[in-house]
């Protein structure tokens, strides 16, 4: 620095900045496109709904290991959650609010099978724009974020399968997504432990 200037943060370039500071760089309209691309990208090498999901999965499992690798670099405390429901709840709030801007809507355990675990969202980013066609009715853009949450939970040592469905809601508003979080035995073993 000459002359007691420095230069401003808005100045650096984005690889430059520190990696602590963080806001959202990207414009909701260049995530719509560039996910619409990824959607036809895989529909064209795919021959079935299931197997497009899948890609959108994988796809979104490699989003879900950064995301948590960044989110735990700025932690100031440096802590990792080693419990499954403050795993869960650290996925639906600092998670969520990184990657979208806002919490997920609700978080429910299932009452039937102990390790199953349901995030809520009225409209997810990824079906926010989507039109799909009648010939892919059933098709879930929202796999991508089941993936990045698996990502984040597989990454952490929480070994789950996590997928996306469709839900209707009453009243003529549109249907909300479920991500089912089904966790391996080992976990639920290990968290009873911890108690």
């Amino acid at each position: 620095m000459e002359g007691g200037r420095g230069v401003s943060s808005s100045n650096l370039h984005i690889l430059d900045r520190p990696l602590s500071r963080g806001k959202s760089e990207v414009s909701l309209s260049v995530f719509s496109f560039l996910f619409s691309e990824m959607v036809q990208y895989f529909q064209g090498r795919v021959q079935n709904i299931s197997d497009l999901e899948n890609r959108l999965d994988v796809a979104g499992f490699g989003v879900g290991v950064r995301v948590l690798e960044i989110l735990g670099h700025r932690e100031k405390a440096g802590r990792r959650e080693i419990r499954l429901l403050a795993m869960l709840q650290f996925i639906v709030s600092n998670c969520w609010k990184a990657l979208f801007g806002k919490a997920a809507d609700a978080l429910e355990r299932s009452t039937e099978n102990e390790n199953e675990y349901m995030i809520h969202e009225l409209e997810p980013l990824t079906n926010k724009f989507v039109s799909v066609p009648p010939d892919l009715g059933q098709l879930d853009c929202a796999a991508y974020i089941a993936g990045i949450v698996r990502g984040i939970l597989c990454s952490s040592g929480f070994l789950a399968d996590v997928t996306a469905h469709t839900v209707e809601v009453p009243g003529g508003q549109r249907n909300k997504t479920v991500f089912l979080v089904k966790f391996n035995e080992s976990v639920i073993h290990r968290e009873r432990a911890l108690t």
